[in-house]
């Protein structure tokens, strides 16, 4: 039976948005608390991080060349050499207690993301859609911290959840970006699982679920039953994505915040990047076409 192994042992407060680029050979993951980017050559072994002014809080490729992603008051460019971000449109930049979230690209290079409450108890987080255009969209609305999202191989399925509330949603997908027949995909009671964080989809159409606060990684089919657990040696699991040459390593970021020195005693690599071989492939990264 595959392990879970550390490939980067780092104490990142909340390491998310593992992003796989194909042609770099290269995992880039963020620390959002800490406002970092960091990126992994796993051939090498090369490690580089980068601190920005404001925290990254997802990042996604781009298929005009570079990054887009999302700082707290929305949806920017990211620029490395320098650094710095330059605003694409800021929805929420009039909402001080909300901060964008986790974010992915679909199928048809639009940029979903979301947004959540900073102290995680009130229902002010939305769900937008950035087109190529750049025309943006509001999707969906009272979620207390929203995550994901996922979409299925066929892209008429999305998977988002509010960590919060403990429910991951389906929802069904149009090929013009609308959304509809919203429902309960799962539902995790967090004493026992855990809350819903980030997740990603395989090329056999299964979801695969990190487990805040619950140690563990589960992999579902798409009728929702439980195919698979994955233990990890850390309680707070964030997010994952597959990688590699062959996208069949499952890349796997945790966080360390909230943890007390006893508890970080404990869990010594809370914080760090894992990886898990799986037995099946992923899908590439899809890249934001504005």
């Amino acid at each position: 039976m595959n392990e879970v192994t550390c490939v980067w042992q780092i104490p990142a407060l909340l390491g998310e948005g593992p992003l796989w680029v194909a042609g770099e050979n290269a995992l880039y993951w963020v620390d959002i608390l800490q406002r970092q980017v960091h990126r992994l050559e796993p051939a090498s072994g090369h490690q580089r991080s980068w601190t920005f002014a404001e925290p990254i809080t997802s990042l996604v490729l781009r298929q005009a060349g570079g990054f887009v992603g999302t700082t707290p008051d929305g949806f920017v460019t990211v620029d490395f050499e320098s650094q710095t971000v330059a605003p694409i449109v800021l929805p929420e930049a009039h909402l001080p207690h909300n901060r964008f979230n986790d974010g992915k690209v679909d199928g048809y290079g639009r940029y979903w993301s979301g947004t959540m409450h900073k102290h995680e108890h009130e229902a002010s987080g939305t769900l937008y859609r950035l087109d190529p255009d750049l025309s943006l969209h509001t999707m969906d609305t009272g979620y207390i911290i929203t995550n994901g999202p996922a979409f299925s191989v066929d892209g008429t399925t999305m998977y988002h959840n509010d960590s919060v509330k403990g429910f991951v949603y389906a929802f069904d997908l149009q090929k013009d970006g609308t959304v509809g027949g919203k429902r309960p995909f799962t539902k995790l009671t967090y004493a026992e699982n855990g809350a819903p964080d980030g997740m990603t989809v395989d090329s056999e159409n299964c979801l695969w679920l990190a487990h805040y606060g619950g140690a563990r990684l589960t992999r579902f089919a798409p009728s929702g039953e439980i195919l698979q657990v994955v233990p990890l040696p850390v309680p707070n699991v964030t997010s994952c994505t597959f990688g590699g040459p062959q996208l069949d390593t499952l890349y796997i970021t945790t966080a360390a915040q909230n943890m007390s020195l006893a508890e970080l005693e404990k869990y010594p690599l809370s914080g760090s990047l894992f990886v898990y071989q799986t037995g099946v492939k992923g899908l590439p990264a899809a890249q934001f076409a504005g």
